[in-house]
């Protein structure tokens, strides 16, 4: 038995014993009970509720791109390429650069679990399987590398756009490519480039979003988070209804930064931006800078206001805290 049909079959919330799991899949208790402690060595909170059997302590959708596709309004769904659901892949945005010139424009990736999810500065993404959502999306572009100043910063605002549609409006983005809320990271943003610098060129847009996690998990991170489950005003979306907001954000801001550049996200950008007028730290190679966050400039370059003046930070490739 797969781990990825157990967890459809655990899905609904509802207790089933080793017993009925192992006559459904056709395999012994002792298989049910081994792919049981693979999910839960991956995060995946299975209870065990003695005669009854085994439960998650709530129920959670299979992602399902038919369904996702079907919820993606007909105007933006018409300008998608490839849009793909796995049960497993090292890295989303891995498997689409390694269609390289043969994956459509606007295509997307998507994953329950990711076995070398990646994050900025080479960290590693936690990508529990069923719980979140981890998709990458390729745009192309006729322009060099210089067109594309800002992308990953529009790419939040996008992210926010998509959870305003959902009913949830109180993240706010931290400089370069993190979107917080209540203190916490709740998603993670990578653009990666290829192509010419001075000719076309497509940035694979790489995010993490977290749904719901458990406690082991925000201990596992070592680091503050948060989830959608927390900011629902009601119950969590349907994860395959969030994918599809997500989808449309995308294909519409996409499209709006081809035509408009960063100029067409920079209002939005500082409405949200949580580094405004905040004392930082920047640490990188050319050491620490501290001064109040100053914005963003139209490029997208982190502005801080120091002692000797004004300073842009152009590399994404720099720790920022709050001094």
């Amino acid at each position: 038995m797969q781990a990825q049909h157990l967890l459809a079959l655990l899905a609904p919330g509802e207790p089933l014993s080793g017993e009925r799991l192992a006559e459904q899949a056709g395999v012994t208790r002792a298989a049910i009970w081994k792919q049981i402690q693979a999910l839960r060595s991956r995060g995946v909170p299975i209870e065990a509720r003695g005669a009854a059997g085994y439960r998650l302590p709530w129920p959670l959708q299979m992602l399902d791109a038919k369904r996702i596709r079907a919820a993606v309004p007909a105007a933006s769904r018409k300008r998608l390429g490839e849009l793909e659901v796995h049960w497993e892949l090292d890295s989303t945005s891995s498997e689409l650069q390694r269609r390289g010139s043969g994956a459509a424009d606007l295509s997307v990736v998507i994953a329950e679990t990711q076995s070398a999810g990646r994050g900025r500065r080479g960290r590693t993404w936690l990508s529990p399987p069923g719980l979140n959502l981890y998709l990458s999306c390729l745009k192309r572009f006729d322009g060099g590398f210089a067109a594309l100043s800002g992308l990953s910063l529009a790419v939040g605002v996008v992210l926010l756009r998509a959870l305003k549609s959902l009913g949830i409006d109180e993240a706010g983005l931290k400089w370069p490519n993190d979107v917080l809320a209540r203190g916490g990271k709740l998603a993670g943003i990578l653009v990666e480039l290829s192509g010419e610098y001075q000719g076309p060129c497509a940035a694979v847009i790489g995010i993490g979003l977290n749904l719901r996690l458990t406690e082991a998990l925000r201990d596992q991170a070592g680091q503050p988070t948060c989830d959608l489950a927390t900011l629902a005003p009601g119950e969590l979306p349907d994860r395959n209804r969030v994918a599809a907001a997500l989808i449309t954000a995308l294909a519409e801001g996409l499209t709006q930064f081809e035509r408009e550049g960063f100029a067409g996200f920079v209002d939005d950008y500082a409405a949200r931006d949580l580094l405004k007028e905040v004392p930082l730290r920047v640490q990188g190679a050319q050491g620490t800078l501290e001064g109040l966050g100053a914005g963003v400039d139209e490029r997208g370059a982190l502005l801080v206001q120091a002692a000797d003046g004004l300073h842009r930070i152009d590399s994404a490739d720099v720790s920022v805290r709050r001094a």
